[in-house]
């Protein structure tokens, strides 16, 4: 069994990827795959003729996020000591795989790791997806070291650490392969957004740790499939956010947290159609409605011990908004 394999998911990346996956080969040690979700661009085509040595796993539908890389990697199991799934528009930094795999083997309570994650864009500061490492509140919000709500940090190596956290991100994670698909993988139900989340959640609860390292750094553009403020992206939160806690807690904390999310979303929505945001507004509604519509199709996770949330914030919301706290050395 080899040690690591970095696994990209494409879809219509045919812009993308000439961009991105240069750095890919050039700084990596490990193999590479690329898992592709049916695009109908001229992705396939670019795979093959520009990068032959880059190993291609062809889906035959778009399974999104959570099931592309379920898919996919079961096509790899056996195969990896560790995964580091990494997204396409991401550029690495020189022997960032071999650093993030000698951190995770030279810690064996943890299951998965971050790196610390820059904008490819603003390449000073932290990006979105990730940061320093990402933590969740009691309502199950998630923020981030170096990013709360919109608020992003400069970089200054104020998180060059190494730190145990809540989750870890998607854009990029490695992770034991075995803890992989002993837990399902993710959540394929939640199509994209939040299912690392809920994967490390699931994670967590059967013992293993989370952790960040802030010695690997990457550059994430951010916004390939779905712009911050697309509506849809909206609705994936909403809708994903109130599945992780209904799979997560117990049936009294999920409903009393569902009450509590819902007015404090409620009057989100009733702000985005007062300012003309009618999409965004309806987004959150339709969130709300599809997840009563589809819980029972939700399997409970299987818990050995009860999981806290490792960050400074009970409830975020309440420190950013009212207490404003807009950088995590304040919370």
């Amino acid at each position: 069994m080899k040690s690591c394999a970095i696994v990209i998911l494409n879809f219509n990346g045919e812009k993308i990827l000439p961009v991105f996956l240069p750095s890919v080969v050039s700084e990596s040690s490990s193999d590479i795959w690329v898992i592709d979700n049916a695009s109908t661009d001229g992705s396939i085509a670019l795979l093959q003729n520009d990068f032959p040595k880059v190993g291609l796993i062809q889906l035959s539908d778009n399974f999104g996020f959570a099931g592309g890389y379920n898919w996919g990697l079961e096509q790899l199991k056996g195969q990896y000591q560790n995964y580091i799934l990494l997204n396409s528009d991401v550029e690495v930094t020189p022997s960032w795989d071999t650093k993030l795999n000698e951190a995770l083997v030279a810690h064996p309570n943890y299951a998965a790791l971050q790196p610390k994650i820059l904008s490819w864009n603003k390449r000073s500061e932290f990006d979105y997806a990730g940061a320093g490492g990402g933590y969740l509140d009691d309502l199950g919000y998630p923020y981030c070291r170096g990013r709360i709500w919109n608020s992003i940090e400069i970089d200054k190596s104020q998180y060059d650490d190494f730190a145990t956290v809540d989750w870890a991100s998607g854009a990029c994670m490695i992770i034991r392969s075995e803890v992989f698909h002993d837990l399902d993988g993710f959540d394929a139900h939640f199509f994209a957004h939040m299912e690392e989340i809920d994967l490390c959640w699931r994670i967590r609860s059967q013992g293993f740790q989370v952790g960040y390292i802030g010695e690997v750094e990457v550059y994430h553009q951010g916004g390939a499939t779905l712009q911050r403020s697309s509506p849809n992206k909206l609705y994936l939160n909403i809708r994903n956010s109130l599945s992780m806690l209904y799979k997560n807690q117990s049936s009294g904390r999920f409903w009393l947290i569902f009450m509590l999310k819902g007015f404090l979303e409620s009057i989100a929505a009733l702000g985005y159609l007062i300012t003309g945001k009618a999409s965004s507004g309806k987004a959150v509604f339709k969130g709300y409605r599809d997840f009563l519509s589809r819980r029972k199709l939700l399997v409970k996770a299987k818990s050995s011990q009860e999981v806290k949330s490792m960050g400074p914030s009970k409830v975020i919301f309440w420190d950013y908004f009212f207490r404003k706290k807009k950088t995590f050395g304040k919370l």
